[in-house]
Order: C-alpha cells, then structure tokens, then sequence
C-alpha cells in the first residue's frame, strides 16, 4: 500500500530529527518546523527559517510576517489549506538572525525532498534567503512577480519569487507590489 504525501512528510520529519541535522540550531530550538498546509498542494511557498512563534508552536508563519501572508492568500481566494508553507531551515536561529548559508545548505536536500513528495505545479519563494537557492545571483527587485523556469537536480519547477512578507511591514511601498504579485499567482493557477 503506497503511502499518503502527509506520511512521507512526517517520514522526512524523523529523518531530520534522526540524521541529527543541524544540531546547533536544533539544540537550541523547541522544535523542527517542517512545513504545514495540504501535502498536495499545486503551490509550495518558501521562506527563509522560523521565527520565536513559529519555532513556539511548529508551524511556519504564524506570526506577523504570517498575518500579512495570510492576507495576501486571501487576496486571491486562497488559505493556509490551499497551500503548502515551509522554510528552507527547519529550525530557528537565535535571535531571529538570517540563516546562515551552511544552515541552509544542510537543509537543502531536505526542501528538494519536500518537494518531490508534493509535486507543485508553482514554487514560491519568500524572500532572498529561498530565491538565491534555485536562482543563485539573482536580484528579488528584479525578477520579483515573474515566472522562471527551472532546473533543480533533474527536476523541472516553475518558479516564482517574491519579497518576503517581513519586507512588507517595513516598507510599506512593497505590500502592494506584493498583492500585485499574488494576482499574478491566481492566475498561474487557476485554469
């Protein structure tokens, strides 16, 4: 009997706990956040790392920066269930610093993992941290709301980046270009 994609997810939750990734930030966080939506999803949206609430309650986004997501997927007709949410690392840094680029390559090819079991017909990217892995050298003002084909170990995604809903809250110039960005989204995935 095959497996559903939410148990493979919750196996490649215990091959992270396990393999022991990471275990400088592990040992610090209260937990692995792995990811949470619908394991099935056509669109998987991808930030950085957890943040205090999130590494709180193991699940991602759910503070501020999880409100003004949640607000933009309402934008287009969208929540929380339509969606899978992840993070490249799955446990936070201290004091809410940017991963470091060793942190995020350990947890790379769990994320490419993530990915194989869901399958998304889009990926979104939040943000620099999770854009540079699949588009290394690219600038998120310039390619922000714009579809790009891509090649990740043999597999083909269609990609879309945009600014990380934190960015929004500070620069208030970006929340419309971020809803303007998420229009872009319906119609990539509505038929």
């Amino acid at each position: 009997m095959a497996i559903t994609n939410t148990q493979a997810l919750d196996q490649l939750a215990d091959t992270i706990r396990s393999d022991r990734a990471c275990q400088v930030l592990a040992s610090q966080a209260t937990q692995l956040v792995m990811g949470a939506g619908n394991a099935q999803a056509d669109v998987v949206i991808i930030g950085e790392a957890p943040g205090k609430k999130e590494d709180e309650q193991g699940v991602p986004f759910v503070g501020a920066s999880g409100k003004s997501l949640d607000s933009m997927l309402a934008s287009i007709n969208l929540s929380r269930d339509d969606v899978y949410i992840t993070n490249i690392v799955k446990y936070r840094p201290l004091d809410n610093r940017d991963p470091t680029k060793a942190e995020k390559e350990i947890f790379w090819p769990y994320l490419l993992q993530q990915l194989a079991i869901i399958r998304p017909k889009l990926v979104i990217t939040l943000g620099r941290h999770s854009m540079n892995y699949f588009l290394p050298g690219a600038v998120i003002g310039d390619i922000h709301g714009q579809v790009v084909d891509v090649t990740v170990d043999g597999v083909n995604y269609q990609l879309m980046p945009l600014y990380h809903p934190a960015a929004a809250m500070y620069n208030g110039s970006l929340r419309a270009t971020l809803l303007d960005d998420f229009q872009a989204v319906a119609g990539l995935i509505r038929p």
